[in-house]
């Protein structure tokens, strides 16, 4: 059974090899498009930022974002074709960071019994969805090594 520190240092960890990948990188190489279909490096920052909100909201925390950033950024939303339809990648990594803050505090507050109380949709506990959560977030953050590499900085940064 995963801890509230331990899934706080998987996301810590998660962070960490976020902005390694993302060391250098301008605002306009975080909207370089793969020549295949997938997102850009600015698409998955944001989109970690609308999972992160998500998992606040599952403990009743205030989320970071309001739903216009959300919106742009969530499941399903189009990619990011051009600058202008982009966060500038700078606040999106100071987003995040703000973001760890935030759920290290909400993570902190949770009882075993708040843990693993089923959530509304009655298919997993919210220790469930927040594992399952913290996953995705390591599914985006794997894309991210190749997605600087996309850039021609050519090199290994873990």
């Amino acid at each position: 059974m995963i801890t509230t520190d331990e899934l706080t240092d998987m996301l810590r960890r998660n962070l960490v090899v976020l902005e390694q990948q993302a060391k250098g990188l301008t605002h306009e190489e975080s909207a370089m498009q793969l020549p295949f279909r997938g997102n850009c490096f600015n698409w998955i920052a944001g989109h970690l930022i609308v999972h992160r909100d998500k998992m606040l909201k599952a403990m009743n925390a205030v989320p970071l974002w309001d739903e216009a950033k959300t919106a742009r950024y969530d499941r399903e939303s189009p990619p990011i074709t051009s600058l202008e339809d982009a966060l500038p990648f700078e606040s999106l990594m100071a987003d995040l960071r703000q973001s760890q803050g935030m759920l290290a505090a909400a993570l902190a507050a949770q009882t075993d019994d708040m843990l693993d109380a089923m959530q509304p949709d009655g298919r997993r506990t919210l220790r469930g969805r927040l594992l399952f959560l913290a996953w995705h977030e390591t599914y985006h953050v794997g894309q991210t090594e190749l997605l600087r590499q996309l850039t021609g900085v050519n090199d290994k940064v873990i």
